[in-house]
């Protein structure tokens, strides 16, 4: 845990409109009082996000659900009480608390309660939520270190709080309870199949709906390199066909794969839970070795594996402008 007066100063600054860099288990955030409009609007100014992308509010804990959201399912109830603190993201109906400035003029506001030490402190002392998107520049790979705050956004931010590397490493699983059965917008920190244990019943992963949330860009994640999609079996014949075209080319992919000696390997293991912790830090590595593309090996399509997959295939995907 921080020092006590470092954690009385970074709720001073959220308390006066300041905006900070926050740890979470998931990826550090960009928080600020989510009552607060210009506060919030600074976050938006900060990171270049459109002001119709909804942030997601981070709360003290789940007995505070009421205070932002005005109806409240079972299923809700027994995903909060199953997976909070923890990298799982609730979309339901909101009170007026949860103002146009958090939830991009919806009428639904995404909440979690962080399973990290110093997140939860400073919103325990703080006593309300902060509006904490991924403290990074928008559609950029998104950061786990205190570093990587301080790289991508400099004296932008009035404090940065080190919480340490984060341990799950992509952002939360965001699920819809906000009309109707439930619905995945967003695969995340908590596997798909663990949200179905809960409820008893197949949740599926929506890939359109009219809810706006977080992350769901075609175009995100994005390191500054090109980044092609392989299965592990057919990475080689890619990494061959990208050097034939003159590229200097990296392979994000397990220590068992087999490539000639001065391709540059990053590693990223098979098994999707280490694979899901390590890749925003393996493609910042890769972006500062100047590689023009990443060929990126995919991992299995369960557990954490699918969130590391809709990862990849959003930093592949084409940028706009």
């Amino acid at each position: 845990m921080l020092n006590p007066d470092l954690l009385d100063r970074a709720v001073e600054m959220l308390r006066r409109g300041g905006v900070i860099a926050l740890p979470t288990e998931t990826v550090y955030g960009l928080a600020a009082n989510a009552e607060d409009e210009l506060a919030v609007r600074r976050v938006f100014a900060i990171k270049g996000r459109p002001a119709t992308h909804p942030l997601i509010v981070h709360i003290p804990g789940a007995e505070h659900l009421s205070e932002w959201a005005r109806t409240l399912p079972d299923e809700a109830l027994a995903l909060a009480r199953a997976f909070w603190p923890g990298p799982l993201t609730l979309v339901l109906p909101r009170t007026a608390r949860a103002t146009d400035a958090v939830t991009g003029g919806q009428d639904t506001v995404a909440l979690r309660v962080p399973g990290h030490p110093v997140a939860l402190e400073v919103l325990r002392r703080l006593g309300g939520g902060v509006a904490a998107p991924s403290a990074n520049r928008f559609g950029r790979v998104s950061p786990t270190t205190a570093e990587h705050v301080r790289q991508d956004l400099g004296g932008d931010v009035d404090l940065v709080l080190d919480g340490g590397p984060s341990t799950v490493g992509v952002e939360s699983t965001i699920v819809d309870l906000s009309s109707g059965a439930p619905a995945i917008l967003r695969p995340g920190g908590l596997a798909t199949e663990e949200v179905e244990r809960v409820l008893g019943k197949a949740v599926p992963v929506r890939a359109s709906t009219t809810v706006r949330v977080s992350g769901s860009l075609a175009s995100h994640y994005a390191p500054r390199a090109g980044v092609v999609l392989s299965e592990p079996s057919e990475a080689l014949q890619q990494v061959n066909a990208l050097r034939a075209r003159g590229l200097r080319v990296g392979v994000l992919g397990p220590a068992s794969l087999s490539l000639p000696e001065d391709v540059q390997r990053f590693d990223v293991p098979g098994e999707p839970a280490e694979a899901a912790r390590v890749l925003y830090a393996r493609l910042r590595e890769a972006d500062e070795q100047g590689h023009d593309v990443l060929v990126a090996c995919l991992p299995a399509a369960s557990g954490l594996g699918i969130a590391v997959r809709d990862r990849l295939s959003r930093a592949a995907a084409p940028r706009e402008g």
